[in-house]
């Protein structure tokens, strides 16, 4: 319990007045030393139950050997591999090397610069053709000096 020193009367009989504060020095250390055992121990407090998974007989799939891959350039012309097509001939250039896809799947990347729009044109195109895609990069750093191409802009 605290007292106070404070003169309430001048004579020396009177008893000292208690004051009802908490003192909040030794409650935060108890919610400090708390803090920490819970800090510790939850990371401790994770469930690892022994779970014996069953095996699979599925072959992994392998990659391909010589990936397709569809690049769109910041200019929005379009490239398979590092040869560059147009856009209305995409996926007859792509039908043409069909024998050394067989899946189908063609790996799409595209430069920082294009904007979403005509990302999924692409695509949109990809998919009319039955082509089955994977995004794989985004290449290239936008350059404040050389203004990015939109959506509306003219297509090769």
């Amino acid at each position: 319990m605290g007292v106070s020193l404070a003169d309430t009367e001048l004579d020396d009989d009177a008893d000292f007045a208690e004051t009802h504060d908490i003192n909040v020095t030794p409650f935060i250390d108890v919610i400090l030393v708390l803090l920490i055992i819970f800090m510790v121990a939850a990371p401790l407090s994770t469930v690892d139950l022994p779970i014996d998974l069953p095996s699979s007989t599925a072959t992994p799939q392998k990659k391909p050997d010589k990936p397709t891959y569809v690049s769109i350039k910041p200019d929005l012309s379009l490239a398979i591999g590092e040869k560059s097509v147009k856009r209305a001939e995409l996926i007859s250039t792509l039908n043409a090397a069909a024998e050394s896809n067989p899946e189908r799947l063609v790996f799409v990347r595209a430069d920082r610069g294009v904007a979403y729009g005509d990302l999924m044109d692409v695509l949109e195109l990809l998919r009319q053709g039955n082509y089955r895609m994977k995004l794989v990069a985004l290449e290239g750093v936008a350059d404040a000096s050389t203004p990015s191409p939109t959506s509306g802009a003219a297509r090769p």
